[in-house]
């Protein structure tokens, strides 16, 4: 029929590829919620019909946004010859691609089976046999790796979100620390210690101290 071909010519116009860079424009100019097929037939400048020839449905659109943020991401690692820089390069790039993409994060955390995850635990896992990490470790440190950096990154990437634009982020730290310490003199012994320490800190140093962790575990002998 004739608007049957109408919309087959439109879809021929667009691409998978087009529609989902598209999306990636939206989301980290507007954020999640202003992802719509309605709003991203408006930046393409045609009809929802196209899209919908290609791309089912908004959950599948925003899977396919994250994949292509994370492929993009591990594309660009370089290569390395030490497996502890191997991993922390690729814990890098999966944190930096969600702290600028922080909707890819958020999205991860609601389909923890999606196919980017697997690539990062493939990434990871195949560096762990030349660190020394036993074999029948690998599963489960690979497990903890994967889990810690897409954890940590979300939740470094919506911290950012909440905080409006132009916040000192110092000061803000600060006054969490405060009101973490504040209830009783004598409580939280830890975090009166520790309170210079999370106002001055760096996220990202502190995201590899925290793999360095795991894998240093990973490479202890059994009931070291």
């Amino acid at each position: 029929s004739k608007p049957d071909h109408q919309a087959a010519r439109r879809a021929d116009a667009l691409s998978k590829a087009r529609i989902v860079e598209a999306a990636i424009e939206i989301l980290d100019a507007r954020g999640e919620a202003a992802l719509t097929f309605r709003a991203l037939a408006t930046h393409l400048a045609t009809g929802s019909g196209a899209i919908y020839w290609h791309i089912a449905d908004r959950n599948r659109l925003l899977a396919a946004a994250t994949g292509d943020v994370l492929a993009r991401a591990l594309a660009e690692v370089g290569r390395q010859e030490e497996p502890g820089a191997a991993v922390r390069t690729i814990a890098l790039a999966v944190f930096d691609a969600i702290d600028a993409h922080p909707w890819a994060g958020a999205h991860l955390s609601r389909e923890p089976w999606h196919s980017a995850v697997g690539e990062i635990f493939e990434r990871i896992g195949g560096w762990l046999e030349p660190l020394g990490v036993p074999v029948d470790a690998q599963f489960d440190c690979a497990s903890a790796l994967t889990n810690y950096i897409l954890g940590v990154a979300g939740q470094n990437a919506a911290n950012a979100r909440t905080l409006p634009d132009g916040t000192d982020r110092k000061a803000w730290l600060e006054a969490t620390a405060a009101r973490w310490i504040e209830d009783d003199p004598q409580s939280r012994p830890f975090l009166r210690r520790v309170a210079a320490q999370l106002s001055e800190h760096d996220d990202r140093q502190q995201f590899l101290v925290g793999v360095d962790f795991i894998l240093a575990g990973a490479c202890l002998e059994p009931n070291a």
